[in-house]
């Protein structure tokens, strides 16, 4: 009877972590660290900061780096969003002006 419990606890503590790391992370993302900024290397660049990727059922850090800009675009830094007990990366995105 003992045995039953503990492989029941046991199979579903591994179907939740598995859970987690197929449909998202259950864990909010640590806060950015402090990311230093390269010089710009063209007057018109703009900085894309960098972000927490969830890979590997851990987060991993991705730093930021300047782009060109798109003419009539705005860039919109990406952001992490809780949905339910999971979070979901919302990316990076150019949008109209």
């Amino acid at each position: 009877m003992k045995k039953d419990i503990a492989l029941a606890v046991l199979g579903i503590s591994i179907a939740l972590s598995l859970a987690c790391v197929v449909a998202g992370p259950c864990l909010a993302p640590p806060p950015p660290p402090n990311e230093i900024v390269p010089l710009r290397p063209y007057p018109d660049s703009i900085w894309t900061p960098g972000y927490w990727r969830w890979t590997g059922g851990r987060y991993v850090w991705v730093g930021g780096v300047w782009v060109r800009p798109r003419p009539g675009r705005a860039w919109v830094t990406g952001r992490w969003e809780r949905r339910g007990p999971r979070w979901v990366w919302i990316a990076g995105r150019w949008r109209r002006i």
